[in-house]
């Protein structure tokens, strides 16, 4: 039996069966979910089955389902396990949280851990709780796991590369992100069924609060890894819209299955579309770097493309960018962009020179000229997709397990400026006079 024991509730979202898409040493087979009995319960079982049963790799989870109304009470009471997953409905998250802390019990939970601002302080009484207590509690990030933000962040920090940071505008910022994301999408290679309760923003978040939270997060680790933010003192949020992507009943019940809307839902429904407000922009400052982020959902991505992801970071010698789009093959790459055509051997030479030094921990980086831009061409070996990363992060977090004390300081206060800038800029989009 391992020693790290995991009790996954209420798993109302994918993301919490691909924590166990993978076996890890010194984790224990057997896993309790405690949730309520219904569709969410079983999808989640269907989807550890399915591991169990593929061809490659297959996994050997035993599940012991507990499903009854009050199951929440009884995970706590019962603590058949030492870890709590969590990954569902987005509103109750932090209340969770701190009840398994306040169990003595470890957590490893999906984003976004709150979507309000008036539940910022809770969480960073949880934070403080368990670090009394010498638990460890740790937000799924996958997003750092990704390669093209990985050799984003190496490239940033390479003054011959990059040259100095600048703090840039309001109108032209230093890093601009985007994120965009699709309703009908398929995850292990089965066609994603999303419940009706998703699209209740006042439940699951808005895009800001929600899959916003990952870009968030990468800001301050491209920018200033290792260092803890104050989000009192160094993080200003300066504007906030949003703005809904439209759904037909026809659509929402391609992606729900349920017939109509539910009442739940009424106040968002406008001439038989439903209002699912899930974008949003939002511009801020940390320690006076001007940052800008739009977060947009569409319904169906074109055949052959997918999510995709955008990030300029720039510098006083170059651009590095991360793109997505149809000329990358919808697959994330990264280039660099001298500012200066004058500059551009002495980018190139330096990228050069940073290749060969980044090739001892990744071989086979290699640089092509690309248009005024150089890619960095990365072999597909660590190109491992998204749903792989959440074992990744899974790693790190049983690291992290064994020795509590070597969590870095910095992702409880980095922890604390994320979700202050996703809740704020969302509050900021509501205010009547919101651009």
């Amino acid at each position: 039996m391992g020693s790290v024991r995991l009790m996954t509730l209420d798993p109302g979202h994918f993301h919490a069966a691909l924590v166990q898409k993978e076996m890890y040493a010194n984790v224990d087979k057997q896993v309790h979910v405690y949730a309520p009995l219904g569709a969410d319960l079983t999808s989640h079982v269907e989807r550890i089955v399915g591991f169990n049963n593929r061809a490659e790799k297959p996994t050997s989870w035993e599940l012991e389902v507990h499903a009854s109304p009050d199951f929440a009470q009884r995970a706590w009471q019962e603590r058949p396990g030492n870890v709590v997953i969590l990954s569902g409905r987005n509103r109750p998250k932090i209340g969770y949280i701190r009840q398994a802390v306040a169990a003595g019990l470890n957590v490893l939970a999906d984003k976004p851990w709150i979507i309000r601002s008036d539940d910022l302080p809770v969480l960073e009484e949880s934070l403080n709780e368990a670090e009394k207590k010498g638990l460890v509690i740790y937000d799924i990030m996958t997003e750092r796991f990704e390669i093209t933000n990985i050799l984003q962040r190496e490239l940033i920090h390479d003054a011959a590369v990059f040259g100095e940071s600048i703090a840039g505008t309001f109108e032209e910022p230093a890093v601009y992100m985007e994120s965009k994301h699709f309703l009908l999408k398929t995850v292990a290679g089965v066609p994603l069924r999303r419940p009706v309760w998703f699209f209740d923003i006042g439940l699951q978040g808005e895009g800001l609060t929600d899959v916003g939270t990952h870009l968030v997060d990468l800001v301050p680790w491209l920018l200033f890894p290792d260092q803890a933010i104050d989000y009192r003192r160094e993080v200003e949020v300066l504007q906030g819209r949003r703005w809904p992507t439209l759904i037909s009943r026809a659509d929402f019940h391609r992606i729900s299955g349920a017939d109509h809307f539910p009442d739940f839902l009424a106040n968002s429904v406008r001439d038989d579309l439903l209002e699912y407000f899930c974008n949003n922009s939002v511009a801020y400052t940390v320690r006076s770097v001007h940052v800008k982020m739009d977060i947009l959902w569409d319904f169906e991505a074109a055949p052959g493309s997918g999510d995709t992801h955008f990030a300029v970071v720039r510098g006083s010698r170059s651009r590095i960018e991360i793109r997505q789009g149809p000329e990358q093959g919808f697959r994330p790459e990264l280039y660099v962009v001298p500012n200066r055509q004058d500059d551009q051997q002495k980018v190139f030479e330096a990228l050069e020179k940073k290749i060969v030094a980044l090739s001892a921990t990744y071989p086979g980086l290699a640089i092509a000229a690309s248009n005024n831009a150089f890619q960095v061409l990365i072999p597909d070996r660590y190109r491992i997709g998204h749903e792989a990363h959440f074992a990744e992060v899974t790693r790190k977090f049983l690291t992290y397990l064994e020795k509590p004390a070597s969590l870095p300081a910095w992702e409880k206060a980095n922890m604390l400026a994320k979700y202050f800038v996703t809740t704020k800029g969302v509050d900021l989009a509501h205010q009547p006079n919101a651009r």
